[in-house]
């Protein structure tokens, strides 16, 4: 049996699309959006600038939503837009106000490149899980079974650069 969408056809979403554009002010040949099995996003210029609105089925899935179409992440950001006209039209916020406040949000953590080399997106707990990590690595990456060895002493310099943080910062063993 087909899996039920969540949210109405994507052709309804872009009929509200439209809709809450005008709404803010925004001509049509100033909107462009998309969509497929994946997610969607929904851009434009407002005020003179460029912003973009994107969802995902795997930025919901990170976030404990379950989304099964890439329309229905379409949908939720058309429903977001649609929320963001409400406040402006009731003169609560500017869009471009709104907005800009974002900007002031904490920059992106950027994982070590030895942390990357080894595969991790951010920085494990413990020297336990990077050596670990090592270890799965290693069985593939070694020489001997079918690595190159430029390939393995990265690896293993990458893993000794991320033991080596957790004793600067006073994690060791795992404590």
């Amino acid at each position: 049996m087909a899996a039920k969408r969540q949210y109405g056809s994507p052709e309804f979403y872009e009929r509200k699309l439209k809709s809450v554009m005008e709404r803010l002010g925004v001509p049509q040949d100033d909107v462009y959006f998309n969509w497929d099995r994946f997610g969607g996003f929904v851009q434009f210029r407002y005020n003179g600038q460029l912003y973009r609105f994107e969802h995902s089925i795997e930025k919901a899935a990170a976030k404990g939503h379950k989304l099964k179409y890439g329309t229905d992440a379409f949908a939720q950001v058309v429903l977001s837009l649609e929320d963001l006209a409400r406040m402006v039209e009731r003169g609560i916020y500017d869009l471009s106000t709104w907005v800009a406040g974002m900007k002031f949000l904490p920059p992106a953590t950027v994982v070590p490149e030895c942390f990357a080399t080894l595969g991790f997106v951010e920085i494990p707990s413990g020297p336990e899980e990077v050596k670990e990590r090592y270890r799965t690595l290693a069985k593939e990456r070694h020489p001997d079974a079918g690595g190159s060895a430029e390939g393995f002493h990265r690896l293993t310099e990458a893993s000794e650069k991320c033991l080596r943080h957790f004793e600067k910062v006073g994690v060791l063993n795992g404590d």
